[in-house]
């Protein structure tokens, strides 16, 4: 049986839509945009898609959500409960989980009845170990408030495992690889036999990496500080963290790493060089976390396209094994492999299909609802 599925994954700067045609295990891409998030409402973004390409037939919707907490956990079918849900999260996700809910509703203004799923990024990060999603805070308190680290990013990183483990022959005795999604959001993730060992994102999509608007780690004495010091409402803090920081808070100039890295300003240089410390120091922390990895996995805006973020990354690894093909890494396109032939350690390039992804869990989950 043919199954045509809408798939809407928002970031927090765009929002991707596309258009699969399943039959049986065969997923069929056949239209698909990328939208900026400050041009245009939703409803006629979708009324407008839905009209260039003629669609219909369209029987279920696929929506990517970032945090579902620690009740959402596996793809569900959205009912009024599920948007409360996703709704009272907001606060831990802030730049996204009330998008998700906007494009919810105007999916259902649009195609009216159609059935609606989401799949959470968070829930593939379940299976992190205890020590690596516990904060070291009184425990009645994390356990009264669910003050853990969830992990973000979760559908990016399956991809990149998914894509990397699928170019392997046969079985392999060890398949440890260290994925890392650049992008307007940053994170990067251990993952062993495709299980998650450690995330840098952790109760909110705040921590971690150095991002195009986010602070990434910092530390908390630093943010009581500055509550006090300039007066800040939680509410400016939180915009402060989230909107004003990272590559554009430290320039002064951008949060785009591509006009950063055209720029002679001191300010930009120290912003983009700060974004590639960060990740280089997760690097070296996830291949201890691992005990070693067969292979560095590059995806996102900023991963799959832009070799000089790659390169700053990596250069000087080679004490660990890490040693980039200068000429592979500039060339990249599609899916690549850019390390040298001497290297103990892979390094590729992917594009990361999180659309498939939503696509194929959605369909997984119709079929179950339907036995």
């Amino acid at each position: 049986m043919t199954t045509i599925i809408l798939t809407v994954n928002t970031g927090s700067s765009s929002v991707r839509l596309g258009v699969f045609v399943c039959d049986g295990d065969t997923f069929t891409e056949v239209a698909s945009i990328r939208h900026d998030l400050s041009v245009g409402e939703p409803l006629s973004v979708l009324k407008e898609f839905m009209q260039t390409h003629a669609l219909g037939g369209i029987t279920v919707a696929a929506h990517r959500v970032v945090h579902g907490g620690m009740n959402l956990t596996a793809p569900c079918l959205i009912d009024r409960k599920i948007e409360q849900e996703i709704e009272r999260l907001a606060l831990l996700a802030p730049l996204h989980n009330p998008v998700a809910l906007r494009w919810i509703r105007a999916t259902r203004e649009v195609l009216k009845d159609i059935v609606q799923v989401a799949v959470f990024d968070t829930a593939f990060f379940t299976a992190l170990p205890k020590t690596a999603r516990a904060y070291a805070i009184p425990h009645e308190l994390a356990e009264k408030h669910g003050l853990r680290r969830y992990g973000f990013h979760g559908l990016a990183h399956k991809s990149m495992w998914q894509s990397w483990r699928a170019l392997q022959p046969g079985s392999l005795r060890s398949a440890r690889i260290i994925s890392m999604q650049l992008g307007a959001g940053c994170s990067i993730t251990a993952i062993d036999n495709g299980l998650p060992r450690d995330t840098s994102m952790g109760f909110s999509p705040l921590e971690g990496l150095v991002m195009a608007t986010r602070s990434g780690d910092i530390d908390p004495g630093l943010t009581i500080f500055l509550q006090r010091q300039e007066s800040l409402t939680p509410e400016q803090l939180d915009r402060l963290l989230n909107g004003r920081s990272g590559l554009l808070g430290v320039s002064g100039i951008s949060a785009d790493i591509r006009e950063l890295l055209r720029s002679p300003d001191e300010l930009a240089r120290l912003a983009v060089d700060l974004y590639c410390y960060r990740a280089r120091k997760y690097v070296g922390a996830y291949l201890a976390v691992l005990g070693g990895a067969e292979a560095i996995v590059f995806g996102g805006g900023v991963g799959e396209n832009v070799p000089e973020v790659r390169e700053k990354i990596l250069t000087g690894m080679d004490w660990c094994g890490i040693e980039v093909d200068t000429q592979k890494n500039y060339g990249a396109s599609g899916m690549s492999c850019i390390s040298s032939p001497f290297s103990r350690i892979e390094v590729w390039v992917t594009p990361v299909n999180e659309a498939v992804i939503l696509a194929r869990e959605a369909d997984a989950l119709m079929k179950r609802e339907a036995d």
